[in-house]
């Protein structure tokens, strides 16, 4: 099966068509199958988007990415920093 990557947008909508599903009645296995995903996944996406909404898993995804540039920006400061001392030192 190809590996492919789901949008947040998707990932919820499919949590909600898989829950329409799984209120018809059908089991879990029927309904991975149904959205061609596996069992796990479908846990894992239960997990991590439960009860949003599609704007709110954009949020959520715009803030994580903000997070992940920022941690950057510190850790490239703290290397000049360490880099300044060392030079201040005279130990280069």
């Amino acid at each position: 099966m190809k590996r492919r990557r789901h949008t947040p947008e998707q990932v919820i909508r499919k949590l909600a068509e898989g829950d329409k599903l799984l209120g018809q009645g059908q089991s879990i296995e029927e309904v991975c199958r149904h959205l061609e995903i596996t069992e796990s996944t479908w846990h894992r996406w239960r997990n991590q988007y439960g009860g949003m909404k599609a704007n709110d898993a954009k949020k959520l995804k715009e803030l994580e990415k903000e997070n992940q540039r920022l941690k950057k920006l510190v850790a490239n400061q703290a290397l000049d920093i360490d880099m300044l001392k060392e030079l201040a030192e005279g130990n280069f």
